[in-house]
């Protein structure tokens, strides 16, 4: 039987080309675009009114909910003795204390403590009546910069009241007891306040003074 032409041969390479070419011409993406295709406009910001007592004074704020406790401090109360630095919760430089619990501002929103009280370092004393851990920095020389000096002392007070009920740490070895005020109990507390001028140990002898144990 005699074998029927089929006309001119490709090479795999030319079937490829053609193969993709015909693929690309077919595409959804080069087709006119359709309103469902069409990119979905961005969500409007919404906002609601969060009541907070700040250093004793009552505060009404109308904030976008994605406000940060942190923004609503220094943004709209204007309280910029809490400083922003990582914005991530890394490095301790924003803790305030809320209903007596320290915590790091840039890490929870504003409107997530409705009726909460919070303390900021302009809310613990002032320069004529500072509170005895602020002395005890001043004391020591527990700061270099200073950048981190409110959130370390902001810290170091909720540390104290942590102790004092007995709330455990890391390198508490019993559990049922309570804590004891020792140098290891103050350092593993404040390990995540950090200081890039490396004050560490003046601010745990500042902290042992306050607390009344040696560093």
């Amino acid at each position: 039987m005699q074998a029927h032409s089929m006309g001119p041969s490709l090479s795999r390479r030319e079937v490829l080309i053609v193969g993709a070419t015909t693929a690309a011409a077919t595409s959804p993406s080069r087709a006119a675009p359709s309103e469902a295709s069409s990119p979905a406009s961005p969500a409007k910001a919404t906002s609601m009114a969060v009541s907070l007592t700040v250093n004793g004074q009552a505060q009404s704020l109308e904030l976008d909910t994605r406000t940060t406790l942190l923004d609503a401090l220094r943004e709209h109360l204007h309280l910029t003795g809490t400083k922003k630095g990582c914005d991530h919760g890394q490095c301790g430089a924003c803790t305030v204390l809320v209903d007596g619990v320290r915590i790091n501002a840039c890490l929870t929103l504003a409107v997530m403590h409705q009726g909460a009280a919070v303390t900021t370092i302009e809310g613990l004393g002032t320069p004529k009546n500072m509170h005895p851990m602020q002395a005890a920095f001043v004391k020591h020389d527990g700061y270099q910069c200073g950048y981190c000096t409110p959130g370390q002392i902001c810290s170091a007070v909720g540390v104290l009241d942590e102790i004092r009920r007995g709330v455990p740490s890391h390198v508490t070895s019993n559990l049922t007891e309570r804590p004891l005020l020792s140098a290891d109990e103050l350092r593993e507390r404040m390990s995540g306040n950090l200081c890039r001028c490396g004050a560490y140990s003046n601010i745990a002898e500042a902290m042992a003074e306050v607390a009344g144990v040696r560093s």
